[in-house]
């Protein structure tokens, strides 16, 4: 879906419950991520991934945030979707040409620890606390349909 430059994946931190997980990778298939991952937990099957997003982009697992942060691709930042005082609003916010978002599990979200590693925050609107495939799905789409306007000419690039 995302036809112009550049690549993103998305994917969770010590993910909760495998069906939102595969919830999440399916949004990742329809709207245009280029990879898939977890961090913490591994991925298993699950009837809530109808388009058995796996089989289309690659999935990756890392048992540990070292083990992750030692294989990003060079030069692509993380963006963490979180509710966070440094938090900057989904609906302002410039999707970089690269990036890595990054969700949390909805009991334990992500440690200040990794956020202090993520080049940006962004929180979706309102003070609450969304499902992780809601949440990621909302992200991919906003990226999605900024970059769309911007290819139509609608917004200043």
């Amino acid at each position: 879906m995302d036809s112009g430059r550049g690549y993103f994946g998305i994917g969770i931190f010590n993910g909760k419950t495998e069906q939102n997980i595969g919830t999440l990778w399916r949004s990742a298939s329809i709207l245009g991520a280029s990879f898939i991952f977890t961090v913490g937990r591994r991925y298993s099957h699950q009837c809530s991934d109808t388009a058995k997003a796996p089989k289309h982009i690659p999935l990756f697992n890392y048992p540990t945030w070292d083990d992750f942060i030692e294989h990003i691709p060079s030069g692509c930042p993380i963006v963490a979707v979180e509710l966070d005082e440094r938090s900057i609003p989904l609906e302002g916010y410039g999707h970089l040409d690269r990036c890595i978002y990054l969700l949390g599990a909805e009991d334990n979200g992500i440690p200040q620890k990794v956020l202090a590693r993520c080049k940006d925050v962004v929180q979706i609107l309102g003070d609450h606390c969304y499902n992780v495939a809601v949440a990621g799905s909302i992200v991919m789409y906003d990226r999605a349909a900024k970059r769309s306007k911007q290819q139509d000419g609608r917004v200043s690039a």
